[in-house]
C-alpha cells in the first residue's frame, strides 16, 4: 500500500515466512484437523502462560464454545457491556440465555465493577468483561465480585492479546479467556479464534463442542471397537483448519513485536494531540499494558459525524466503536430497548477510532496527525 493510499482503522500484515509457513502446509498430507492445530494451540497457550489453547473458527464461535463450556443454559443470565461487537452477546443467546447489560468505566470504557454487584441475580452464571480497544478490565476488582457469589468471569479478550495486568498475560485473568484472529485484531489467520483456560475441563468441552460434540471416549471404543466416536452433545463444526493454524503459529512469533509497534504509534498519537482541548486521548490504568487493538479518540458529539466524513473523504478508514448492543434492531426487538447505559452512549456518540496497525509507517502515522488536526481546525 503506498504511503499516500486509503489507511483502514486496522490491518493485518502478512510476510513471507507467513506464506512459507501456509504453503508447507498446504504440500503436507493435512489440511484440517491435523497436527499443525495442535502445534498452533501448544504454542498459543505457552505465549499466554495458560495450560489450556482451543482454536476455532472465528472469536463468535469461541464465545458460544466457552459459554457452553462453562455451563451456560437456557434461562442463564451473563453480565456483560453494551460497549462490544454484537457477538459478546448473541453467544448467550445462542445458548438460551439472556444479557443483562452494565456500564462501563468512564476513562477506560470496560466494565466498571462498581455497578457489577447490583446487576447480579440468581440466575447470573457468567460476568463477561471486554477488554475494550486492547485494554484488560479491572479482572482484580471483578473477579474478587465473582468469587464472592461463586460466578465464572469469561474474559472477552478480542482486543488484548498480548495485553497484561503486571506481570499476568491475557489469558491468566480470567476462568477462560476468548481472543479473535480476524484480520485487524492483534495476530491473524484469516478467521479464527481461540479459548485460553486453566480447567481441563472447560477446554475438555470446548474442544467437543467445536466438532459436533463428538467426544472420544475409551471406554466406548473398547466396547465398540476402536472406530467409535460418539456425539455426546449437540456441537458446531467450529474447527479451525491446519491453514489457518499455520498462519496462526507464524503470526504468533511476531505478537511481541506487533504490540510494541502499536504502543509506539498510540505514544506519537499521545504527544501529538496533548495540546488539543477538542479531543479527548484514551487512557490506559497504572500497572496494565494495553495491546492497543484501537485508538479511540472522544469529540464533542455535535461534530462527530462532520469529523467523520471529513476524515473519510482525506482518506483515513475510521470507524466507530461501538453501537450499544442493546440499540441494535434486533435487540430492541427483543425487548432491551428501555435498557440505558449513560457512558456506554456518550462514547459511543462521541468516539473515532483512528488508524492503527503494525505495518503503518512513521509517514502514516504523520499523516493521520496532520490531518485530524486540519480538520478539527476547520470545524472549529
Amino acid at each position: 500500500m503506498p504511503d499516500d493510499g486509503f489507511l483502514p482503522y486496522g490491518r493485518q500484515w502478512i510476510d513471507d515466512r507467513d506464506i512459507q509457513q501456509v504453503v508447507e502446509v498446504l504440500q503436507s498430507d493435512f489440511l484440517t484437523t491435523g497436527p499443525a492445530v495442535a502445534r498452533f494451540e501448544r504454542a498459543l497457550a505457552a505465549r499466554c502462560d495458560c495450560a489450556h489453547a482451543v482454536a476455532v473458527s472465528s472469536g463468535s464461535a469461541a464465545l458460544h464454545a466457552v459459554y457452553h463450556a462453562a455451563g451456560l443454559c437456557p434461562g442463564d443470565e451473563i453480565i456483560t457491556s453494551p460497549l462490544t461487537f454484537a457477538a459478546t452477546a448473541n453467544a448467550a443467546l445462542y445458548l438460551g440465555a439472556t444479557v443483562r447489560f452494565v456500564d462501563v468505566e468512564q476513562t477506560a470504557g470496560t466494565l466498571d465493577p462498581d455497578q457489577i454487584e447490583a446487576a447480579i441475580s440468581p440466575r447470573t452464571r457468567l460476568i463477561v468483561p471486554v477488554d475494550y480497544a486492547g485494554q484488560p478490565a479491572d479482572y482484580d476488582r471483578i473477579n474478587e465480585i465473582a468469587d464472592h457469589y461463586g460466578i465464572d468471569v469469561i474474559a472477552d479478550a478480542s482486543h488484548s492479546l498480548g495485553g497484561r495486568i503486571g506481570d499476568r498475560p491475557v489469558g491468566t485473568l480470567a476462568t477462560a479467556s476468548v481472543t479473535s484472529f480476524h484480520p485487524v485484531k492483534l495476530i491473524t489467520t484469516g478467521e479464527g479464534g481461540a479459548v485460553l483456560t486453566d480447567s481441563a475441563d472447560i477446554a475438555r468441552r470446548a474442544e467437543s463442542f467445536r466438532s459436533h460434540g463428538i467426544e472420544l471416549v475409551e471406554a466406548d471404543r473398547e466396547r465398540v471397537g476402536p472406530w467409535y466416536t460418539g456425539m455426546q452433545v449437540l456441537g458446531f463444526n467450529y474447527r479451525l483448519s491446519d491453514v489457518h493454524s499455520a498462519l496462526g503459529e507464524a503470526q504468533l512469533a511476531r505478537l511481541d513485536d506487533f504490540v510494541v509497534r502499536r504502543a509506539a504509534i498510540a505514544g506519537r498519537y499521545h504527544e501529538a494531540f496533548a495540546d488539543l482541548a477538542a479531543i479527548e486521548r484514551p487512557e490506559v490504568r497504572a500497572g496494565v499494558t494495553s495491546a492497543w487493538h484501537l485508538y479511540v479518540i472522544q469529540v464533542r458529539a455535535k461534530h462527530r459525524r462532520r469529523l467523520f466524513e471529513r476524515l473519510r473523504q482525506r482518506g483515513l478508514g475510521v470507524q466507530v466503536h461501538y453501537l450499544p448492543v442493546y440499540w441494535h434492531p434486533f435487540y430492541r426487538d427483543q425487548g432491551y430497548g428501555d435498557i440505558s447505559c449513560p457512558v456506554a452512549e456518550e462514547r459511543y456518540q462521541r468516539s473515532i477510532s483512528l488508524p492503527i496497525y503494525p505495518r503503518m509507517s512513521d509517514h502514516d502515522v504523520d499523516r493521520v496527525i496532520t490531518v485530524v488536526r486540519s480538520a478539527l481546525e476547520e470545524l472549529g
